[in-house]
């Protein structure tokens, strides 16, 4: 079956959603048009990044009532939508999230399991810890969304792999950071490192899509791409530029390749767990925990 992806490398206003959602609606008009069957906004798409106090002014429920959501979710009437947001639970508590629209429908929210506090991050002052990794059904197989942090983590995409995830969407507003003699950021080269790296080790797809532009000193890459089950870019965005990226896949390229490397068969989740179980009860000598 061939799916046909569109990456929305955005730049986003800081605590403005409705001109951000303005972008979305004109941007899934312009993939529907190219023939999309799927469109992929970056982290916080809806909000920016840098939002601190900011953060309960522009929280949101993905709802169809809801005066953010109401048009996403008719818009996706016609291709599928994940978008990025700051979520506002029953009890108030707020979080970074993805949400999978589908004709009409919210079918899955992700929240950010990971809230960086090292260098120049500060989410977890901000933001709460999203407690679950779980793949869900689409029309087109089943996936799986991770949020910047998640994946810079072996255990988020390793889970995602075992609860049947096919396709893997990545989404980010990764900030430049690290200069080398390579033409590309570190913070870039490390992230297309490890996306090719989990593309082979789960023999699964990668979309990765990452936002553009400067935010209160911050600046953010882009470079959004898919990878294919052999660690192969199929279609990459430019760098420090907003760009709509549109390729197609062929998810026929699941069986040829895992019938080739047969990983996923030959993983012993049973070994998995019991040695977790003995790591997670040992009481010393293991700092990970």
């Amino acid at each position: 079956m061939k799916l046909t992806l569109a990456l929305a490398q955005i730049n986003t206003r800081l605590g403005v959603p409705q001109a951000n959602l303005e972008k979305h609606l004109a941007l899934i008009h312009e993939a529907h048009q190219q023939g999309a069957d799927l469109i992929l906004f970056p982290e916080l798409s809806l909000t920016g990044y840098v939002l601190q106090d900011l953060v309960p002014q522009v929280a949101h429920r993905p709802m169809a009532d809801d005066p953010l959501f109401a048009p996403l979710l008719a818009a996706s009437q016609h291709l599928d939508i994940m978008v990025g947001f700051v979520e506002e639970d029953r009890r108030n508590r707020f979080f970074i999230a993805a949400a999978y629209l589908s004709q009409g429908a919210v079918v899955h929210v992700h929240r950010k399991v990971y809230l960086p506090t090292y260098g120049l991050f500060d989410e977890g002052r901000f933001f709460a810890w999203g407690d679950a990794v779980q793949a869900f059904d689409t029309r087109f197989g089943r996936v799986g969304m991770l949020i910047c942090e998640d994946f810079w983590h072996a255990s988020p995409p390793y889970l995602l792999w075992l609860d049947g995830a096919d396709l893997f969407l990545f989404a980010s507003a990764s900030p430049g950071r690290g200069l080398s003699r390579d033409e590309r950021l570190g913070s870039a080269r490390w992230v297309d490192h490890i996306n090719r790296g989990y593309a082979s080790l789960f023999t699964a797809f990668i979309a990765h899509t990452n936002r553009v532009g400067y935010e209160d000193g911050l600046n953010f890459w882009g470079g959004s791409a898919v990878y294919d089950p052999e660690g192969n870019v199929v279609a990459q965005a430019p760098y420090h530029e907003e760009a709509l990226l549109v390729t197609e896949i062929d998810l026929n390229q699941l069986h040829r390749t895992r019938y080739r490397l047969p990983l996923l068969r030959d993983e012993r989740t049973a070994l998995v767990q019991r040695e977790l179980t003995r790591i997670l009860g040992q009481r010393q000598g293991n700092s990970g925990r």
